[in-house]
């Protein structure tokens, strides 16, 4: 397992693993207003996720809208899964291809590289997870993971 495959897997399972423990949350919970990310934690979620399905079609070629809505957890989760296996998918093509320096160009017509963007969305998603973590903590929920990756080290059994 190189670098790569440990930095995808622990970003997929973390957020992964965070949406599951807001699953017994109710909906004003989910929508209840803060200070901190995106204002509630079904919004953060739902940024997380767009932003991976936006940056995965971007340095497809493809465009993608990012959307920040009402979905239900259920639907949140379901399109994590969908959209995070297509980024691995496509992140580790890229990878195997020795293409991490190429670019592709934003929407801004600025060039980004692949490898770049790569990091950036896990990046993107481990600060948003920080306050997904602060959130979940505001709301009383007990027992809460910290998220690191020697956590997904010792879950997935790779150590």
């Amino acid at each position: 397992m190189d670098l790569l495959d440990r930095m995808l897997g622990h970003d997929r399972w973390t957020t992964a693993r965070f949406l599951e423990l807001s699953r017994g949350l109710t909906g004003e919970q989910l929508d209840q207003p803060f200070d901190i990310g995106h204002r509630t934690l079904r919004a953060t979620f739902g940024h997380m996720i767009s932003a991976v399905g936006f940056w995965t079609a971007a340095m497809a070629g493809q465009p993608d809208e990012m959307r920040e809505d009402d979905r239900p957890l259920a639907v949140l989760i379901d399109e994590h899964e969908r959209s995070y296996a297509a980024f691995a998918a496509l992140a580790r093509r890229i990878h195997d291809e020795g293409r991490l320096a190429e670019t592709f160009i934003d929407w801004y017509g600025w060039p980004k590289t692949f490898g770049g963007t790569i990091l950036n969305v896990a990046l993107h998603n481990e600060r948003h997870r920080g306050e997904v973590l602060h959130i979940l903590q505001r709301l009383g929920l007990p027992g809460l993971p910290d998220g690191d990756p020697q956590e997904w080290e010792y879950a997935m059994e790779v150590v």
